[in-house]
This record gives structure tokens, C-alpha cells and sequence, in this order.
């Protein structure tokens, strides 16, 4: 009883941890920038005192922006943990099964068919920018319907779906090229721009719908956590304690794919918080999905935002497209997994 309470403590402190750390990073976010305010300014501006320059900056452009950043890193943290757990492949994230390169896809073939663009001091922007969103959401959740329906109909393996999930993205990035080649300047330059990061993009509205999104797809996957701690163990010891699990995976896999594409499609390809959050919390406090699924949440939503802090503040006043720090952190976690598992194999 007492190692199973401090097992539990653990891991409370560093939900406690990560929660504390997302405030601290939060408000420092708000108040940093090319228009500095302290925190006391930050304060009275959320409660409806501050001055209409202040109002406009903290509640009209950073708010959306920083509570965008948490929601996309939330939903992409909880999306790589469970499709580590269905695949059984630690290397399986929300970009595994095509989805950012459907997403660029789609966004590529709507900016050619004449979704409208312009250029101003040397940025490109999208004067329509909700075809792109619904043409990147359907190329981004087709890439995962192509291989799910393969899976069920073919009774792919686990392995099988991560493969399919390569050769998918492939498929678009050769699909993604050929619209290029075709392209003028100035709708390359959009395709190019959209296939940033950008949680500046982010609205209210949208906040709203990865809102409604993130926390539908978190309760479905906390009701079924048990069967993903059965589904890590094997097919066969899954179904020895009444788990369907070639059901139980073909749902979790779209939920993780949906909700990654609502966010991709809305805010652009943001590459490894999928993979960094699950993994930095699997080593911190185990795989027992009761804990692994809100911690990824947290430390998915903590990674982004502090990425996307240093992105604005970086080269201030220009802000770099948060993809690339991303990246910068993704890249040798991904070749350190890599090594491990080669050498876990010899």
C-alpha cells in the first residue's frame, strides 16, 4: 500500500509540476513581446482595466494565439500517446498515418484551384483562408480513412498500419510536388507559408473548435484507458480480459487522427510534439495510460508554448514559424529513439 502511494504521488507532482509550469510559461508569454507589458498590466487587462492598446494586444492577438498553442500541443501529445499504445511502436505519432502531409496536400490544391492570396511587405496572405482550412482537414483525415478501411477490410497488423501510414505520406508528398511544379510564384510562396507552423493564424473561433474537439476525444480515450494499458501487452492478452481490440484500435486510431487534423488543418504542420511529450512522460512516470494520457496532455501543451514563446522572442520583432523549433527539439529525440531501439534489439 505504501509504494502503491507513492506511486501515485509521483505522479500527482508532476501533473502539479507540469500545471504550475504552464502558468508560469503562460503569463510570461503574454506579457513578452515587440509590445512589452509587465504582469500587473497583464492582470488588469484580463480583468477589464487595462488600456485599449493593451486590450488589443493581450486579449485581441496573444490570448488566441497562446491558448491555441496549449490546445494544439494537448491534442498532438494525447494523439502520439495512444497511438504508441494501439501500434505498439514507439515511434508511431499523429503524423505517422499521413496526416500533416495530406493536410499540406489539400492546403496545396485549394491555393491552386484559386483560393485567393496576396502579398504585402514581403508576407503572403490568404484572403480565404477557410477553403485552405476545409481542403487541408479533408486531406488530412483521408490519408488515415484510406488505411483504416485497408486495415479492416485486410486485417492489417499493427506494424503493417505503420507502413502503410510511410507509404501514404509519401503518396502525398509526391501529390504535394506535382502541384508545385505547376504553380506560379505567388501561389507557391502561399503553399510554402501555409506549410509553416503559425499559431498566429489561430482565432477565437477556432480556439473554440479544437476546444470542443480536444475535450471529446480526451474523455473517449480516459473512459478507455484501461484497454489501452491491455493493448500495450499484445493482441492476444488484450482479448484474454474482453478487449475487441481490432475495433478498440481502428477507433483510437481515427480520434487521434481527427483530432490532429482539425488542429493541422487550422494552425499548419507541427512536427514531434507527438512523439516528445508521450515519451518524456514514459520515461518520467511510466506507460499506465491513466497517468500517460493527461500528462501527455500537459507536457504537449507545455512544450508548444514554450516553443512558440521562443519563436516570438528569438529575433524579436520577427517571429520564426514555430515548426522550426519544434523540429529542433523532434530531430535528435527521434534519432535517440531510433538508436535505443536498435540497440534494445541486438
Amino acid at each position: 500500500m505504501d509504494r502503491y502511494k507513492h506511486y501515485l504521488r509521483k505522479r500527482v507532482l508532476v501533473g502539479a509540476g507540469l500545471i504550475a509550469a504552464l502558468f508560469a510559461v503562460f503569463f510570461y508569454s503574454l506579457s513578452a513581446g515587440a509590445y512589452g507589458l509587465s504582469l500587473h498590466q497583464v492582470m488588469e487587462t484580463l480583468l477589464g482595466h487595462g488600456s485599449r492598446i493593451s486590450r488589443v494586444v493581450v486579449v485581441d492577438i496573444r490570448l488566441p494565439r497562446l491558448i491555441a498553442a496549449m490546445l494544439v500541443g494537448a491534442s498532438l501529445g494525447v494523439a502520439g500517446a495512444v497511438l504508441q499504445g494501439y501500434l505498439r511502436n514507439p515511434l508511431a505519432t499523429p503524423f505517422t498515418m499521413g496526416v500533416s502531409n495530406g493536410a499540406m496536400f489539400g492546403a496545396s490544391l485549394a491555393i491552386i484551384l484559386g483560393a485567393g492570396y496576396s502579398m504585402s511587405s514581403g508576407q503572403v496572405f490568404l484572403s480565404n483562408p477557410y477553403a485552405v482550412v476545409v481542403f487541408a482537414f479533408i486531406g488530412a483525415l483521408s490519408a488515415t480513412l484510406v488505411i483504416l478501411t485497408l486495415a479492416r477490410l485486410r486485417g492489417l497488423s499493427p506494424e503493417a498500419i505503420v507502413l502503410a501510414g510511410v507509404a501514404m505520406s509519401s503518396l502525398f508528398v509526391a501529390l504535394t510536388t506535382l502541384i508545385q511544379y505547376f504553380a506560379n510564384e505567388l501561389q507557391l510562396a502561399a503553399m510554402v507559408y501555409w506549410s509553416f507552423g503559425n499559431l498566429g493564424r489561430a482565432t477565437w473561433g477556432e480556439d473554440e473548435v479544437m476546444l470542443v474537439v480536444f475535450l471529446l476525444v480526451f474523455a473517449y480515450f480516459m473512459m478507455r484507458r484501461w484497454d489501452l494499458n491491455a493493448s500495450t501487452t499484445g493482441d492476444e492478452v488484450a482479448k484474454s480480459v474482453g478487449v475487441n481490440i481490432e475495433r478498440e484500435r481502428l477507433v483510437g486510431t481515427l480520434l487521434a487522427a481527427l483530432v490532429t487534423s482539425v488542429t493541422v488543418s487550422f494552425v499548419g504542420v507541427i512536427g514531434f510534439i507527438g512523439l516528445i511529450a508521450p515519451h518524456s512522460m514514459r520515461l518520467t512516470c511510466g506507460g499506465d495510460y491513466r497517468f500517460l494520457i493527461p500528462l501527455s496532455a500537459l507536457s504537449g501543451a507545455l512544450l508548444l508554448l514554450s516553443a512558440d514563446t521562443v519563436a516570438r522572442l528569438v529575433v524579436s520583432p520577427i517571429t520564426l514559424p514555430v515548426g522550426v523549433i519544434t523540429s529542433f527539439l523532434g530531430a535528435p529525440t527521434f534519432i535517440y529513439l531510433l538508436v535505443k531501439m536498435e540497440g534494445g534489439s541486438r
